[in-house]
């Protein structure tokens, strides 16, 4: 099992959008994906057609000890990809966890206990918040690694700068085994100068993690979520799924032989 925090703290830039479709692309692979929703603004919950009302259990009680992964757990409409709903309650996370020892490891132990066997997960994805809160934090704790969503825009890599020195503090005092797994160029418009310059910067700069798959502004991408389902449900034949489908290959070509062993 692979547990993967894709977070930016920078909202606004496909992170959302990212964790749905990448999971999915991936349970298309035929692995068995775990999304969590841990942004209470709910909308990987939105975007894979679980209602408000039927959020029954969430990651807050993921996070509280009074869930089970397997418990909070629900299915969607694609094949192999489960989802722990989120709702706005998960924004009191910080003062319900503020008196516990190791608040920043609650979610880490939950992924950790041996009811995790009854998914039978190869992937977890974590949807995190776009800040960089107790919530990020448990997410950067529980993770094998982090994957970056980063805009094609002019301060997108000033942006990253703030998550990598979170991420350096995390290694030093939480999770020193944490890694970037890689950084995902997202809403790419390659006809524009602007996109082109964000691209080269971003590929001399970090090298090697960024992937080689860009994804493309859509409408496609942007129409799915409204549908309660990802855009490779929505149209399998769009330039959204299918990048969402290269990402997938190109990240399942970078696993490391004993990935489905990884506690």
């Amino acid at each position: 099992m692979r547990i993967l925090a894709v977070a930016n703290q920078k909202g606004g830039v496909g992170k959302t959008t990212t964790a749905i479709n990448l999971g999915a692309a991936l349970a298309r692979r035929d692995r068995r994906v775990l999304l969590i929703d841990l942004d209470p603004q709910g909308n990987a919950s939105t975007g894979l057609g679980v209602p408000p009302e039927a959020r029954a259990r969430t990651s807050l009680d993921l996070l509280l000890g009074e869930a089970t992964p397997a418990e909070a757990a629900q299915d969607t409409a694609t094949a192999h990809l489960r989802l722990v709903p989120s709702t706005p309650d998960l924004a009191g996370a910080d003062a319900l966890l503020a008196g516990r020892p190791n608040r920043a490891g609650t979610l880490r132990a939950a992924l950790r206990q041996p009811a995790m066997a009854a998914l039978a997960a190869d992937y977890v994805l974590i949807d995190c918040p776009p800040s960089l809160n107790t919530l990020t934090l448990n997410a950067l704790v529980a993770a094998h690694a982090l994957l970056v969503p980063l805009q094609s825009e002019f301060f997108a890599l000033e942006g990253l700068s703030q998550l990598l020195l979170t991420v350096r503090e995390v290694r030093k005092a939480l999770n020193p085994a944490l890694r970037i797994e890689g950084v995902a160029l997202t809403m790419v418009d390659r006809r524009t100068t602007l996109a082109q310059e964000v691209e080269r910067d971003a590929r001399a700069t970090l090298g090697d993690l960024v992937f080689q798959t860009v994804i493309p502004r859509s409408v496609r991408l942007s129409e799915a979520p409204s549908h309660g389902r990802s855009v490779l449900d929505h149209d399998p034949l769009s330039a959204g799924a299918a990048a969402y489908q290269a990402l997938a290959a190109e990240l399942l070509a970078r696993e490391p032989p004993d990935a489905r062993q990884e506690p």
